[in-house]
């Protein structure tokens, strides 16, 4: 039977109950992308060996290591609680909301999420000698440590070149076309990150090319009118690319910043997808980065120094997510053991 044929046995109520559900469908393509890509990413950080993808067996892991005076451990100190303060309000939404709570979350979660772990990576460049709240030092910064091999494995992707010639690195199975559905295997997942990173560090270049161009002093001009050009060829493209560093999961992350009074947002709220695995997805990539940051800290810390900074947490964070990571993630890793040790409050 034909789709004209199929259609003609409808009733109109029918047919049109069709065309509002395949308007909803198309309306809600950009945000099922957008969830494929933080799947895809929680799914491939599940392809890891022992607690944080093996960061204890890091060369650059394994000489990591700062003087640290009373004044730094209180600005580290700040920035931690910043951290895992925010990533505890993001924690509570879960808890609290049922999907149609969680699809209206938007708003929040999507900023909480991107600024949590921004407080995490700065307290880790901190312990680097790297101490700036500027976006485009903390990017240029943690874009040259995955490259280094400062993260693991899972987490260690990134692309580079110029426009319309990227390359993406640590993902080997990237070039292979992204579908529309949620990865159930390591194919799809990576294909989804790859796309992610090609769309992604398109966007920069494009925003670098205007940037570029609006400013007398650094515009691209005709030779022949000395006016900024309009058209690029791929040498102009080339000129730029050093402006754009690598393009990293952080890169991935900042997409996550989208204004509460954009349109962009509200197709995303209003779409028709599964919330409550979006902010899982979320959330587990949160938690994955956020305690690569904190055995990064510890370490630059001592250990002994970091679990007493632990033991005298607000009220709010005593009890959960930071001593659990601290007990299976942080001490397995500091101490080459397996997460025994039960972390002990103090009396």
């Amino acid at each position: 039977m034909t789709v004209a044929a199929a259609e003609a046995v409808l009733t109109p109520e029918e047919q049109e109950q069709q065309r509002l559900a395949d308007e909803n469908w198309r309306r809600s393509i950009p945000a099922q992308v957008f969830l494929n890509y933080f799947f895809a990413i929680n799914y491939h950080l599940q392809d890891g060996e022992g607690p944080l993808g093996g960061l204890g067996h890091l060369p650059y892991f394994r000489q990591h290591q700062a003087e640290l005076t009373d004044t730094d451990v209180t600005a580290l100190t700040k920035l931690l609680h910043t951290c895992w303060s925010t990533e505890y309000a993001l924690r509570a939404t879960a808890e609290l909301g049922d999907d149609n709570f969680l699809r209206n979350a938007l708003h929040w979660t999507f900023p909480q999420a991107y600024h949590t772990i921004l407080s995490g990576l700065q307290a880790f460049l901190y312990t680097t000698g790297v101490r700036s709240n500027n976006g485009q030092v903390i990017r240029r910064e943690v874009g040259r440590l995955v490259v280094k091999n400062a993260y693991p494995r899972p987490v260690s992707f990134y692309a580079a070149g110029a426009y319309g010639d990227f390359s993406i690195h640590r993902l080997p199975l990237a070039g292979y076309k992204a579908g529309l559905h949620i990865a159930s295997q390591e194919i799809d997942a990576q294909a989804q990150i790859g796309q992610f990173l090609r769309t992604t560090r398109k966007q920069k270049a494009i925003s670098t090319r205007q940037q570029v161009q609006a400013n007398p002093n650094t515009a691209i001009r005709s030779q022949k009118t000395g006016r900024p050009l309009d058209k690029w060829t791929a040498a102009h493209w080339q000129q730029i690319t050093w402006r754009l560093g690598y393009t990293t999961i952080f890169d991935l992350l900042g997409r996550l910043r989208i204004s509460q009074s954009s349109r962009e947002i509200e197709r995303y709220v209003e779409a028709d997808i599964d919330f409550r695995l979006f902010h899982s997805s979320l959330l587990n990539i949160v938690s994955y980065l956020n305690g690569v940051h904190e055995t990064y800290v510890a370490k630059a810390l001592g250990l002994e120094r970091y679990e007493q900074l632990v033991r005298e947490l607000p009220t709010h964070l005593q009890g959960g997510f930071v001593q659990e990571r601290l007990r299976t993630r942080v001490q397995p890793t500091l101490l080459g053991a397996e997460p025994e040790r039960e972390f002990k409050m103090a009396a």
